[in-house]
C-alpha cells in the first residue's frame, strides 16, 4: 500500500521525526535535497567517477553531503580520524573494497532511504509504531525493518543526521564523527576495535539483504493511575506486603548475557541516555553490546533519555560479531552468525533491556529511596505490558499467600542479568543483586540467570539463595531484610555486607535470629 500525498503530511509520528533526519518532506512525499542527492549518486556509481578512494578523500566527500543538507562541515578532529581508519588501520585489501564496492552499496541503499520511509510509514498504518520520537514519559513502541535500520545507520556512519534540536529534546547523540575524531591522540586500541565491529556490520549487511524486524520500545511505570486497576510506581510499603513468591535464580560465574541460551530478557546496563558512549570513548558493558548488535544504535536516533520511572526494551536485534576483553582490553575477533529463532513479528528472539543504575557512591547505596529507585527501575524493566492490571492486583492482594503460585507466563522468558550499575557507578553487588531478583519475581518472570563475572563479593550468592528459598520467603520479606539491613548501615549497627548480616559464621541465621532482625 502506498501512502497518499496528504496522508504522509498528516501522520503524527512523521512530522516528530523529520527534524531530526536528513530527507525532506515535499509535495506529500520524501525526497533528498537535490544537492544531496547528487553527491549520493556520484558515491553510488564507484571511485572512478566519486574519486572516492582514500579515508581523506571519503572526509571530504562527506563533509560535501553535510553541506548540501545544510549541515556545518566535518570537524577537522573527526576527518583526520576517517583518514587514520581507512588509510592506515585498514589492511590495504580491505580498504580498496571498501571503496569500491561497499561505499558504492551504502549510496545506493541512502538513494533508497525516502522510499524505505514511505514504505515504513504506509506499513504502520494507523498503529502506533511508526518512526517517532519517543519522548520522556511516552510510552510506545517503533517497529523498524532491518533494511530501514541498514540505511538509518549508514546514515550515522556518513554524519548526516541533523543535530539541532537534539539536546533540548533530550536525545543523545547519533552521528559516528565522535567516534572517529577519538581515534585521534588515542592510546587505547579498544576505540578502533568498536569501528572494527561497525565497519564488519557494514561489510555484512550490504553483502545481502537482511529481512527481519526490530522493534523499540518506551516502557513506562506510571506515577499516577492513568486508568483503573493499572499499576503505579509502587512505594516502599506496597513492595513490603507484597506476596509474590520468589522465582528461580541461577548463578553463573563465568559467561556472559549475550551469549544466553534460554529465552530471557537480556540486561544492558545502561546510560541513561540510550548507548551510553557507544559513539564515543566508552567501551564497557552498554557499549560493547552495542558494538556487536550495532542495530540497538538506531534506538539512539528518537529514544530520550530516561527517566527513573522508565526503561527500554529492544526485541530483533542481530549479532553481527564476536569479542574479546573488556574495557581498553576490548578487541573485535571476527564474524559472529546470529541464530536466533524468528518471532511471529518478523524479530529475532534476542530481548535486550536498557536500565540505567543510580551513580550513587558509599551510603547513598542504603538509603531507603535509593532502594525503592532501583527496584522499581529494575521491575519496570522486567514488566511484560499485557500485565500491568495483573501486577496491580498482585500488590493488592498482599494477603493472598497463594494467589501468585496460580499465575503462569504464557512464554518462558526469564531475566539474563549481572553485576548491574556496579562498575563505575559504585554499586553494592550483594544489594543489586537481590534487587533484581525482587523485581523480576514481582514482574512474573521465571528465571534469574545471574552472571557474576567472578566478583569476588558474590562468592557466597548461590549460599544465600539456596537459605532464602528453603525458607520460601516472599517479595515482601525478602524486601524487608533489604530494607532492614539498610538502615541499620546508615545507623552504624553494622559493617557486614548483606550476605554476611544475613549468614552469619559461614552458616544462615536461625528462625529465632531472623524474628529478632
Amino acid at each position: 500500500m502506498e501512502p497518499s500525498a496528504s496522508g504522509l503530511a498528516a501522520r503524527g509520528d512523521l512530522r516528530s521525526a523529520l527534524p531530526f533526519v536528513p530527507v525532506v518532506l515535499r509535495g506529500g512525499a520524501l525526497f533528498w535535497p537535490p544537492a544531496a542527492q547528487e553527491s549520493l549518486r556520484a558515491l553510488a556509481l564507484g571511485p572512478d567517477v566519486s574519486r572516492v578512494a582514500s579515508g581523506d578523500v571519503l572526509a571530504d566527500a562527506l563533509t560535501d553531503l553535510r553541506l548540501a543538507l545544510s549541515l556545518p562541515a566535518l570537524s577537522q578532529r573527526a576527518a583526520d580520524g576517517l583518514a587514520l581508519f581507512f588509510d592506515e588501520l585498514l589492511s590495504r585489501a580491505q580498504a580498496r573494497g571498501w571503496f569500491s564496492e561497499v561505499v558504492p552499496n551504502l549510496a545506493r541503499l541512502l538513494l533508497r532511504l525516502p522510499a524505505l520511509l514511505e514504505d515504513h510509514y504506509a506499513k504502520a498504518g494507523d498503529a502506533a509504531s511508526g518512526l517517532r520520537i519517543l519522548a520522556t514519559q511516552d510510552a510506545g513502541i517503533v517497529r523498524l525493518s532491518q533494511e530501514l535500520v541498514a540505511a538509518l545507520l549508514t546514515c550515522a556512519l556518513f554524519c548526516l543526521f541533523p543535530t539541532d534540536g537534539r539536546a533540548e529534546a533530550s536525545l543523545p547523540s547519533i552521528n559516528f564523527d565522535g567516534l572517529f575524531a577519538a581515534l585521534i591522540h588515542n592510546t587505547r586500541q579498544s576505540q578502533e576495535q568498536k569501528l572494527r565491529c561497525l565497519i564488519h556490520y557494514v561489510e555484512r549487511v550490504t553483502d545481502s539483504t537482511h529481512t527481519g524486524f526490530v522493534s523499540f520500545e518506551r516502557k513506562v511505570l506510571p506515577r499516577r493511575a492513568v486508568s483503573d486497576g493499572v499499576i503505579t510506581y509502587p512505594d516502599v510499603d506496597a513492595w513490603i506486603k507484597s506476596s509474590v513468591s520468589l522465582c528461580q535464580f541461577r548463578v553463573f560465574s563465568s559467561g556472559f548475557i549475550e551469549d544466553e541460551e534460554q529465552e530471557a530478557l537480556e540486561i544492558d546496563f545502561a546510560n541513561r541516555y540510550l548507548g551510553g558512549g557507544a559513539l564515543s570513548r566508552g567501551c564497557v558493558q552498554e557499549e560493547i553490546r552495542f558494538m556487536i548488535n550495532p542495530e540497538l544504535i538506531v534506538g539512539m536516533l528518537f529514544m530520550a533519555c530516561m527517566e527513573d520511572n522508565e526503561a527500554i526494551e529492544i526485541v530483533g536485534a542481530e549479532r553481527f560479531s564476536q569479542y574479546m576483553g573488556y574495557g581498553s582490553s576490548f578487541r573485535f575477533v571476527g564474524d559472529y552468525l546470529d541464530n536466533k529463532p524468528i518471532d511471529s513479528m518478523g524479530r529475532r528472539r534476542t530481548r535486550i533491556v536498557a536500565i540505567d543504575a543510580l551513580d550513587c557512591p558509599t551510603r547513598l547505596h542504603y538509603e531507603s529511596s535509593c532502594l525503592l529507585r532501583e527496584v522499581n527501575k529494575a521491575f519496570c524493566g522486567f514488566f511484560d505490558q499485557s500485565k500491568l492490571q495483573l501486577y496491580a492486583k498482585l500488590f493488592q492482594d498482599s494477603d493472598d499467600k497463594n494467589f501468585s503460585t496460580s499465575i503462569s507466563s504464557n512464554e518462558y522468558i526469564g531475566v539474563s542479568t549481572g553485576n548491574w550499575g556496579c562498575g563505575a557507578f559504585g554499586g553494592n553487588p550483594e544489594i543489586k543483586s537481590m534487587i533484581q531478583w525482587i523485581a523480576a519475581s514481582q514482574a512474573l518472570r521465571p528465571f534469574v540467570n545471574y552472571y557474576t563475572f567472578e566478583d569476588a563479593s558474590l562468592e557466597r550468592l548461590g549460599e544465600v539463595i539456596q537459605w532464602v528459598l528453603r525458607h520460601e520467603w516472599t517479595v515482601g520479606e525478602l524486601w524487608h531484610m533489604l530494607i532492614e539491613y539498610s538502615s541499620q548501615r546508615i545507623r552504624g549497627e553494622t559493617l557486614k555486607g548483606f550476605f554476611a548480616w544475613l549468614l552469619p559464621n559461614g552458616g544462615p541465621k536461625n528462625e529465632a535470629d531472623y524474628m529478632s532482625e
